[in-house]
């Protein structure tokens, strides 16, 4: 199985932020991306259909034969991770736990703030995630719904990107945060802005990020890691709509000048 490759899945581009840092960390492997653009936002969806359209991408991507399957969306990872890994015989990593570690990790304060779309808000699944481990920590957790469409419409360097985020972010200045999770795979894409207006005081947690370094041990630890130093790993990409502003916005942050994604209908896949 060494030299199948990784599945990653997400709503959309934000994902690409998790497979950057796949390619830095780990470029001998294979990998594989779906994006379901035609049906994103997931965050506002209920429960149940974020779960039906995970499960068709899940399925999609192991009909490419992978040996892994990242979710690199958080809220597929808070709301069908637990309903799909069981029936998996692949192992599979979600967002949510890694950066839940590094947060409570990274703080000093004992406060941490958390911005994620309004459905991982509201099953509270890094609250939870962060209280298990340590009750006594303060968690400031808020939705920022206007950050996904900023990423998609590959406006996330703009004035007004500037603004949302700033708007969005206020209430944070009213408290003593000293880490700040980014729960949502689209929000690294803001980093700069959103490092700007909260400042060096607030350490930034890019869950995507620490995802893929758990995806490292885990290859390790199963013994699938692809030890072949002379392989270039391979990159793939469908998007479910809009292969043109992905592959702008792919290219922009990957710096792949061959990078071409295809379009694919997976409302079918069961």
């Amino acid at each position: 199985m060494v030299n199948q490759p990784i599945g990653f899945l997400d709503s959309g581009v934000g994902g690409l932020t998790v497979v950057k840092e796949a390619m830095r960390q780990l470029p001998h492997e294979d990998i594989v991306f779906i994006g379901d653009q035609a049906r994103l936002p997931y965050g506002p969806r209920p429960a149940e259909q974020v779960q039906e359209f995970t499960w068709q991408m899940t399925n999609f991507l192991l009909q490419k034969n992978i040996k892994m399957l990242v979710f690199a969306c958080n809220t597929a990872t808070a709301e069908a991770l637990s309903v799909i890994k069981p029936h998996l015989s692949i192992p599979v990593v979600g967002v949510i736990l890694p950066g839940t570690r590094a947060a409570i990790k990274a703080t000093h304060n004992n406060h941490i703030g958390v911005i994620s779309t309004e459905g991982t808000y509201k099953s509270q699944a890094y609250v939870q995630a962060i209280h298990e481990r340590n009750p006594d920590l303060e968690v400031t957790s808020m939705a920022a719904p206007k950050f996904v469409p900023l990423v998609e419409s590959n406006q996330f360097d703009t004035p007004l990107a500037k603004k949302v985020v700033e708007e969005t972010l206020a209430p944070f200045k009213k408290t003593n945060i000293d880490t700040l999770i980014l729960g949502c795979t689209h929000y690294p894409l803001l980093r700069p802005l959103i490092q700007d207006f909260l400042g060096d005081s607030v350490e930034l947690i890019d869950s995507g990020a620490e995802a893929v370094s758990e995806v490292s041990v885990l290859l390790d630890y199963f013994d699938l890691t692809n030890a072949n130093n002379t392989h270039q790993g391979s990159r793939k990409f469908y998007t479910t709509a809009a292969p043109e502003m992905f592959d702008l916005i792919a290219t922009q942050w990957l710096g792949l000048t061959d990078l071409r994604a295809q379009e694919v209908n997976i409302s079918e896949e069961k």
